[in-house]
């Protein structure tokens, strides 16, 4: 694995190869990607591996007209091949009149946030197998619990390097851990499974594997014996694991290319309250040690905390340089990217803020409705934001958990479901997307 600043001579070697070539702009990122993972399951080891690759990606411009090339090989001649070959092809492409580098005045500059991505931190697999081996151990002692799907523990690091003719170039690295079990409850028709994982920057602030194989096994066991609900209009609460999708859905719903594409569900509704007041929906890429930070985007822009939703009102788009001279507006340093192809944009650490009152206040005025922890299916038309999913969880009957049920269908508009969601206060930073508990109003269940 490269060190950063030989990542960055790598970046910043390929791009005066490009421009020496015939391009007249370019640029290039390099990702080198380094993994262990341990597996178990009923309490013997499953698998061991381990795997580091890198790659390197260049998007060459002559005039409007583009291409993009990769390759795992990063020998010079392979590189020299790389370049003359991506030239080539952007003499063939058709021309774009959005297509070009990030705006060189808009480019990161100056020192980075200081967000602790890299811990310098290398486990052994022994300590990620007993890691393994400790939430199974603890999932498969739940009583009720009859099988297990596995238990694992990774490690990881990654270094990424970007560099553009406008002269930039920049580099950072950032480590990744995590653990996981999934266990079964119960026999024959009646089985049913849960799982429970964490993961996070720094090894030490991963969560204990007994804890985390304790609420796989509590969740296992609490779904046996599933019952039906009867159909009809009525409130729905999502734990703060199932709710995360929905956050999913708006963030995909404001990027700079489903509008420019007029594909969006919230077209046309910039400025506009789209939320109830008081709810903010931030998207924070500076969180110290958050799993999606980064000091810059995929075309080198400077990345901002922001609030994408203030007092439920739409504030941006999520714009990558593309996208915002197609809409005639400025990027937000929400680029994306992987290796090859042009940018996109996406949100970062993206959170919707805590309300006041405690989840079972949330509920406590609930005379029939469901608890949803889990969403199966893709049921949801990006374009009108009607919503159908298949989900299960639990009865809420007279503002309490009762039964658990699953075959349970959720359908709305998320528009609708948007004006209609309150918050509760126990919202956690665990993952790249984090909701509280929140209450929907009003969305049509198909049960019994």
């Amino acid at each position: 694995m490269l060190t950063i600043a030989q990542a960055e001579d790598r970046v910043a070697t390929l791009i005066a190869q490009a421009r020496k070539a015939g391009a007249d702009a370019a640029d290039a990122l390099y990702v080198c990607d380094a993994s262990t993972q341990v597996t178990v399951r009923l309490g013997q080891l499953e698998d061991v591996e381990r795997s580091e690759g890198e790659d390197i990606g260049l998007r060459v411009f002559v005039g409007r007209r583009s291409a993009s090339v990769s390759s795992s090989d990063l020998s010079a001649d392979a590189l020299a091949a790389l370049v003359d070959r991506a030239v080539a092809m952007a003499r063939e492409a058709p021309e774009d009149p959005w297509a070009g580098l990030a705006p060189a005045d808009r480019l990161l500059a100056g020192d980075v946030p200081a967000l602790e991505s890299d811990d310098g931190a290398d486990p052994s697999p022994a300590a990620l197998r007993e890691r393994a081996l400790a939430a199974e151990e603890a999932a498969r002692g739940v009583a009720g619990v009859t099988n297990s799907e596995g238990a694992g523990a990774t490690a990881g690091r990654s270094v990424i390097a970007l560099a553009t003719s406008h002269g930039f170039t920049r580099g950072y690295a950032t480590t990744g851990y995590s653990s996981s079990a999934s266990v079964i409850a119960g026999e024959g028709l009646g089985m049913q499974r849960d799982y429970a994982y964490h993961s996070a920057r720094h090894f030490a602030d991963l969560e204990g594997a007994a804890a985390i194989g304790l609420r796989a096994g509590e969740r296992a066991v609490a779904r046996l014996n599933p019952g039906k609900l009867p159909s009809g209009a009525m409130p729905v609460v999502f734990d703060p694991r199932a709710g995360a999708s929905l956050l999913g859905h708006f963030a995909g719903a404001i990027t700079g290319a489903a509008v420019a594409r007029r594909t969006s569900f919230l077209l046309g509704k910039l400025s506009e309250q789209i939320f109830a007041p008081g709810i903010t929906i931030r998207d924070d890429p500076h969180r110290v040690r958050g799993l999606r930070s980064k000091p810059f985007d995929g075309e080198g822009l400077p990345t901002h905390p922001r609030d994408l939703i203030a007092d439920g009102v739409l504030t941006t788009w999520l714009l990558d340089s593309a996208s915002a001279r197609q809409l005639d507006m400025a990027p937000t340093g929400h680029a994306v990217r992987g290796i090859g192809g042009a940018p996109g944009a996406g949100a970062t650490n993206l959170y919707l803020a805590a309300g006041p009152l405690s989840p079972a206040e949330l509920m406590a005025d609930v005379k029939l409705g469901l608890y949803v922890t889990e969403l199966i299916g893709q049921g949801v038309n990006p374009i009108t934001g009607d919503y159908s999913r298949g989900a299960s969880g639990f009865v809420i009957r007279d503002g309490q958990l009762a039964e658990p049920v699953a075959e349970i269908t959720v359908a709305g508009n998320l528009v609708d479901m948007f004006r209609n969601i309150t918050p509760a206060s126990d919202l956690e930073f665990r993952r790249g997307v984090d909701v509280p508990t929140l209450r929907v109003e009003g969305l049509t269940i198909a049960g019994a």
